[in-house]
């Protein structure tokens, strides 16, 4: 761990843009932590956590409001899996929705929708839409995978957020509170009392919920064509900001690209597709203090998705300058792996990523690996889809 400016970062090398942003963050907050997996991102760093006494900032959370990883245990050996692994992904592919602005052909009923926040305006007129895409997965590096563990086991993990209804709802309380475009300007802060605040808070938990219920339903459905059944569960947003108690005082604790663990607390980290996943705990120690009981939420970027993908029309998906990734060296990388891969474009490839093993040896008084999971089968959105969440 580093102490740079007072704050504790973690991991090597220390990206420079995330610093600038994660110092620029200490002028309203109580406090402030940057997490090994950290890069750059919008007003606030991928992996920073800042907390605020009585504010909240609708650009810590981000775009996609409740991002998180959900993994679920199932009771079917991963031999099994293995022998038909090829149409078990084919089935995961075609029956369940990748991509931007898709639909979910099965309708999710959830008592979610009778929330009252349903009622605040910045939020009334999605309902519809988050309706019709609940259960949907989205693109970027949203993923379903299959993982088998070290004791043979099969697990399900998840990787996705509030889909449409986080994107617009970030979208609309950020100009509504006059934050400014780019990467290097302050984030915007609210104060919890004020009417804003208090309803983005409002609509912040109501995106939380949806995409809680979102990963519920997918880790229940990819069980369902499996056909195994779930006996343990791990879940958390990283895209968040919850009320909690740090050095005897209530803070509103934001983690953009971050993982609550507290001691005890379970949390599943992916690492990119031809990576590890973990499954981990919390430990109590000097460093979890200062880390505000925070952990990495994946491996981290080593480049951008431009540098990696090349050049694209953002309206047909045509890559127009090649990136430093081809197509063919993403799957000679999976390929070693043993991964069966469905979808995906060059800018998830492996070698755009950092190696989880090596980000989490920076966090190593703070969390304990419980389970180590290779993968099996992943499936993420196709090569030409656009991630609309920018972080």
């Amino acid at each position: 761990m580093h102490i740079i400016d007072g704050i504790p970062i973690w991991g090597d090398p220390i990206d420079e843009g995330a610093l600038r942003q994660i110092v620029r963050c200490t002028k309203d907050a109580e406090a402030v932590a940057m997490m090994a997996d950290h890069h750059l991102g919008y007003a606030v760093p991928i992996g920073g956590v800042v907390a605020y006494e009585d504010a909240i900032s609708p650009s810590g959370v981000g775009y996609d409001i409740a991002c998180g990883n959900k993994a679920v245990l199932t009771d079917m050996p991963a031999a099994e899996v293995r022998k038909k692994l090829k149409p078990l992904m084919d089935l995961i592919w075609t029956h369940l929705a990748f991509g931007m602005g898709r639909k979910n052909e099965t309708r999710v009923d959830h008592d979610l929708f009778d929330d009252p926040a349903w009622k605040i305006g910045a939020v009334s007129p999605l309902k519809q839409m988050a309706r019709s895409q609940l259960g949907t997965i989205g693109s970027g590096n949203h993923y379903v995978d299959l993982l088998e563990d070290e004791q043979g086991r099969t697990w399900i993990g998840v990787h996705f957020g509030s889909r449409g209804l986080g994107h617009k709802t970030a979208t609309h309380f950020l100009r509504a509170g006059g934050a400014k475009d780019g990467i290097d300007v302050d984030p915007l802060v609210l104060p919890v009392s004020s009417e804003l605040g208090g309803e983005y808070l409002a609509c912040m938990a109501l995106a939380g919920r949806y995409a809680y219920a979102g990963r519920d339903w997918v880790c229940s459905e990819v069980a369902r064509l499996l056909g195994t059944s779930i006996v343990e569960e791990i879940h958390n947003h990283h895209n968040f900001a919850w009320r909690e108690t740090h050095g005897g005082k209530d803070l509103w604790v934001v983690r953009k690209g971050a993982t609550p663990a507290f001691p005890g607390q379970r949390g599943f980290v992916g690492g990119s597709m031809g990576d590890i996943s973990v499954i981990l705990e919390g430990l109590e120690s000097k460093e979890s203090k200062q880390a505000l009981y925070s952990t990495v939420h994946g491996a981290g970027r080593v480049m951008s998705r431009t540098q990696a993908r090349g050049k694209i029309n953002r309206k047909t998906g045509e890559i127009i300058a090649p990136g430093q990734i081809s197509r063919e060296m993403m799957m000679g990388w999976i390929g070693k792996m043993g991964v069966e891969l469905r979808g995906a474009g060059t800018d998830e490839s492996p070698q755009a990523y950092k190696r989880l093993p090596e980000v989490l040896r920076h966090h190593a008084s703070t969390v304990k690996i419980l389970h180590t999971l290779t993968p099996m089968g992943v499936a993420m959105a196709g090569e030409n889809e656009l991630d609309p969440y920018k972080d």
